[in-house]
């Protein structure tokens, strides 16, 4: 069992700098792969940035790739996205899941056991 609590959303002016943080309790946290997935109002949740357990490999959605930096802290049991020049589109509820997918998988949601509750994010135009 894995528990995930996000924090650091905002309000925020376009262009702006946010740093979320997702708090992991449990068992086998450095085992998981983490990623964040976010969804706005009226839209499908979509994938944004993932890091796996071991090795710490990352992946980003094109739309955040240069902008976002996913990193994990093992020994703190932490993940963080830190999100720059950010841009209204980035509005929307931010999650941080947990689970064991295969490479081929992780930008999928319904791969990941567990989820946190989410912080919201809004970028001002």
């Amino acid at each position: 069992q894995v528990q995930l609590v996000e924090s650091g959303g905002g309000l925020v002016q376009a262009g702006g700098s946010l740093r979320l943080s997702c708090a992991a309790s449990g068992q086998s946290f450095r085992t998981y792969t983490i990623a964040w997935f976010r969804q706005a109002p009226g839209k499908e949740r979509e994938f944004v940035a993932v890091i796996r357990g071991s090795g710490g490999g990352t992946y980003y959605a094109d739309s955040v790739k240069g902008r976002f930096t996913i990193s994990r802290d093992n020994a703190k049991n932490m993940v963080y996205l830190q999100m720059n020049s950010l841009k209204f589109e980035d509005t929307a509820l931010y999650n941080c899941a947990a689970g064991t997918p295969v490479l081929s998988a992780v930008r999928q949601s319904g791969i990941y056991h567990y989820w946190g509750q989410g912080t919201q994010v809004t970028v001002s135009s």
